[in-house]
């Protein structure tokens, strides 16, 4: 397998794994708080959804990250 095919099945994995992150990320949000119709202000993140969250943009980045280097090679 060559290294441009090595790496579209890595960016691949990485859109699903990242798309289901934000999407558990967002469960808990209602409709009127996903538009800003919230009333709460916005708190420190903790234990489970601060990992949840770090995960996320460690998956982004990375997604970035190959994204280029297919552009590049």
């Amino acid at each position: 397998m060559s290294l441009d095919k090595a790496l579209i099945i890595i960016q691949v994995v990485l859109a699903i794994l990242l798309m289901a992150s934000i999407l558990i990320q967002s469960r808990g949000a209602s409709l009127g708080e996903a538009f800003g119709g919230s009333s709460t202000f916005y708190g420190t993140r903790r234990g489970s959804e601060r990992t949840l969250f770090i995960i996320t943009v460690v998956l982004a980045a990375l997604f970035v990250l190959i994204a280029l280097a297919i552009l590049f090679i």
